[in-house]
């Protein structure tokens, strides 16, 4: 896939399946800025793609505080002019009963997952209805499609973010943006390594894969939207779960 010259937004991209995009994105080409709240994480991948010859710089970034995306916003759009690829990739969950949640827990994890990507997009669209150009890919979580054990506000949020890709692909078209969701099902990533090890072994039994998906695997699944063979494919949620889910 060629990506040269576009200009790629990865969030969440310090670790797990965003770093994984954001290595995947400039493997193709692209420019890729990442966006993070781990700044030395960030720093560190984006200069780890930088030693392969490849172009990418990191961003600070809060997904949980609508001035930092709004500085992140600003900063990226200062020094490339514009966004061609939006990755909203980070995420955030914990397996706990949903009786045992608190409001502070559930704006988080709502915050992170849905409102921060939705601030973010409504950030950098404008330019890229102006410009009639653009390919926003979310990544959700098949928690979103069929609901979750012990995640079910993660569940709501991941819910939110499929909705929020249908109905956004919907106004984007007549622009030329697509908007597309990509949906993992659990993947080996360090989000995955503190869920209890019972939860775990039951994954690896439903999965009919019998296996966890690696971050790679995900990410080229978003390098596939992002890329210019689906020009006419939006609003499609694409799931990668070894077989875990498989809803129509």
């Amino acid at each position: 896939m060629n990506l040269t010259d576009k200009i790629a937004v990865v969030t969440g991209a310090a670790s797990g399946i965003g770093q994984a995009t954001a290595e995947t994105l400039a493997a193709d080409g692209a420019t890729v800025c990442i966006g993070d709240i781990a700044r030395d994480k960030g720093e560190a991948v984006a200069a780890a793609i930088r030693d392969k010859g490849q172009q990418a710089q990191y961003f600070q970034l809060d997904l949980t505080d609508p001035q930092s995306i709004k500085d992140f916003s600003a900063a990226v759009l200062q020094r490339f002019g514009r966004v061609d690829i939006l990755v909203n990739g980070a995420g955030w969950g914990k397996t706990a009963p949903f009786v045992d949640g608190d409001d502070a827990f559930w704006e988080k994890v709502i915050n992170l997952d849905f409102v921060g990507p939705m601030r973010l997009t409504k950030a950098l669209l404008p330019q890229m209805f102006e410009r009639r150009y653009g390919r926003i890919v979310n990544i959700s979580s098949d928690a979103g499609r069929v609901g979750s054990l012990g995640e079910t506000v993660y569940s709501g949020a991941k819910a939110g973010l499929i909705g929020f890709t249908k109905g956004l692909a919907r106004e984007g078209a007549r622009f030329n943006v697509t908007v597309n969701c990509v949906c993992p099902g659990p993947t080996d990533t360090p989000l995955l390594a503190v869920v209890p090890e019972k939860i775990r072994d039951a994954f690896i039994k439903a999965i009919p894969m019998r296996r966890f998906a690696r971050p790679e695997e995900v990410a080229a699944a978003v390098a596939f939207f992002a890329g210019p063979q689906t020009d006419y494919i939006t609003g499609q949620v694409l799931s990668v779960s070894g077989g875990l889910t498989m809803v129509g």
